[in-house]
């Protein structure tokens, strides 16, 4: 009996002091958001690297973590409304990838830590202060294009000697895209090569954009990392074979897609790396003290099927320096 009346005690004093709340407290689940700006079925490989770097620390969903998905389609439009839900659900950390998603949840919130995994120029777009001291409530992982956009055209020139007409094909109506364009023509100036920016509203203009990128005389095309690519890649690709121009890709995924030619960073390793960093804040680190990153791994990649099929021969010098060669 007075055991049963010590314990009634202990209980008491238990709940009094507040010791239960903590300890309730304590065993909170963490809730991150996952804002994929492409479809589910394009973003899969990439949230399943994200999913793979959370197992690698311990993390085991619906267990010990809750991961919240939201997927803009392909679409603008609902960025901004989707990075608000994430936060009206008070999640404690928000991943996310392309430079317009990163954009939305930035204006959603300046208080939710935020870890991006294919930024493109997160000082020159504002995202964050400095690479080295982020500041703010962001951080995470870039993918260097406007410095591998030049790499692209450099590699088509050395595998097709006589191109000089090189045709890029992307979604405009902003300022950011228009600056690139700008960015884009002085670097292919410098190989000798002649950019033609033709830009779309959206993907029922990809075909008329392709017809006239032939009928204009131009002999290989050229595509960056945006989300309009992503959406569409099997249109991209199916249409380059389609007007017989060799055309190079930003990642590996278009190469084995069908894609004649790719280089770029492994986005797969960036997305699975982005999981160290929502450990780290989830143990308590800022977003602001936590460095922007750059890639550390790079695929060149070559289509051989895709070469036969359009007619084109890939140089032995070149073909020699592929880290993937798919016949």
């Amino acid at each position: 009996m007075k055991t049963k009346v010590l314990l009634v005690a202990f209980i008491s004093v238990f709940l009094s002091t507040g010791q239960f709340g903590r300890a309730q407290q304590s065993a909170k689940i963490p809730r991150i958001g996952v804002l994929i700006s492409s479809t589910a079925s394009a973003a899969a490989r990439r949230v399943e690297a994200i999913q793979r770097g959370l197992r690698e620390l311990g993390y085991v969903e619906g267990k010990n973590i809750i991961i919240e998905y939201r997927y803009a389609e392909g679409k603008l439009e609902p960025l901004k409304e989707l990075a608000a839900e994430l936060v009206r659900l008070n999640v404690d950390t928000i991943v996310t990838d392309s430079s317009n998603a990163i954009d939305a949840v930035k204006s959603a919130t300046k208080t939710i830590p935020v870890v991006f995994t294919a930024a493109i120029d997160p000082v020159a777009d504002g995202q964050v202060a400095s690479l080295a001291r982020p500041g703010g409530n962001l951080t995470g992982f870039s993918i260097l294009a406007p410095e591998l956009n030049g790499k692209r055209l450099e590699l088509l020139k050395e595998t097709f000697p006589k191109v000089t007409r090189v045709a890029r094909i992307t979604r405009g109506g902003t300022a950011r895209v228009e600056q690139r364009v700008k960015d884009d023509e002085a670097a292919a100036k410098a190989l000798g090569l002649q950019l033609k920016s033709i830009l779309v509203k959206g993907a029922d203009d990809l075909e008329s954009a392709f017809d006239a990128a032939k009928s204009a005389g131009m002999q290989a095309l050229t595509f960056t990392p945006s989300t309009f690519l992503v959406t569409n890649r099997q249109k991209f690709i199916d249409l380059s074979a389609k007007i017989r121009l060799p055309a190079i890709y930003p990642g590996t995924v278009y190469a084995e897609a069908g894609g004649l030619m790719s280089y770029g960073p492994d986005l797969l390793d960036n997305d699975r790396r982005a999981a160290g960093y929502v450990d780290k804040i989830l143990k308590g680190a800022k977003a602001a003290d936590l460095p922007v990153q750059q890639p550390m791994k790079f695929e060149f990649a070559i289509n051989l099927k895709t070469a036969k099929q359009i007619g084109v021969t890939i140089p032995p010098n070149v073909l020699v320096r592929a880290d993937k060669v798919i016949k």
